[in-house]
């Protein structure tokens, strides 16, 4: 029970990443809060962390007033979470970045960086007050490569890379870790998404998309385990980092190592003189 007397809030709670995210910290000890803008799929999670393990928050992350409510009621009934995370995300317009939608453009940044932002704004208070937390955020395709067509979401995932990265260097003396994941390609709504956009999403995606559905995807498992190290105290001291819960050795790391290097990070490349 890694995590036992851990207060957790897990974004996009309903479904998905985010269902199997909450399930893992439940099962390590934490109680789990849940937000998301479905109460129904939010009940459903509730229903199977058990009776007092959770607390359900509904609202939706582009509406700031419904944020703030929610997390008011959290802190309201908790004091506050030890850790936080931002998991919640949409996929945004797909297509040529002169061609779709502004507003869905726009929105899909809203979403996916700013209610990143909002939620870390309102708990992060608490957290420097205790000086303690555990902050992830889930970065996605396109963050730290191009991803054409998708314009929006790598836009804003690259955003979250580098929000992650700023706030670590902030909180450092509060002895609050700040680090990003990068989940793999999980079969969730997004993939639903990308095949329905058909040759919007370029020939080379809906092959890739198409043989992700054939072959089942990664195990949202996976991406959870990390979440809980990372959120736990085998991470204590790990901050500013990007993570693929995929590819990367993480359950091998010696931290202290990792913290004098520039590794898992994102930098600018320059040729050797």
């Amino acid at each position: 029970m890694q995590l036992k007397g851990r207060k957790a809030l897990v974004t996009g709670a309903g479904r998905g990443i985010g269902r199997a995210i909450a399930l893992a910290l439940a099962r390590e000890g934490a109680q789990v809060a849940l937000l998301a803008r479905t109460r129904a799929q939010l009940e459903g999670v509730a229903g199977e962390l058990g009776q007092g393990r959770s607390l359900v928050l509904e609202a939706d992350l582009a509406r700031e007033a419904q944020v703030r409510q929610a997390l008011g009621q959290l802190i309201g009934a908790w004091g506050g979470v030890d850790i936080l995370v931002n998991n919640a995300g949409i996929l945004g317009p797909i297509g040529p970045a002169h061609q779709v939608d502004t507003a869905a453009w726009l929105q899909t940044l809203q979403i996916n960086l700013g209610g990143c932002f909002l939620c870390t704004h309102l708990v992060l208070p608490g957290m420097v007050a205790r000086s303690y937390g555990k902050i992830i955020n889930l970065s996605g395709g396109g963050a730290v490569t191009p991803r054409p067509w998708f314009s929006a979401y790598s836009a804003s995932k690259s955003g979250v890379v580098r929000f992650t990265e700023t706030l670590a260097a902030e909180v450092a003396q509060y002895r609050i870790d700040v680090n990003a994941i990068a989940p793999g390609a999980v079969n969730t709504r997004m993939l639903d998404q990308v095949l329905e956009a058909g040759e919007r999403a370029g020939a080379q995606t809906q092959a890739e998309a198409r043989r992700q559905q054939e072959e089942g995807g990664v195990d949202p498992a996976r991406p959870a385990a990390l979440v809980v190290f990372l959120a736990s105290a085998r991470s204590d001291g790990l901050s500013g980092r990007l993570f693929s819960a995929v590819w990367d050795d993480w359950e091998a790391l010696d931290v202290e190592q990792v913290m004098k290097t520039d590794h898992y990070t994102v930098r600018r490349v320059v040729p050797p003189r």
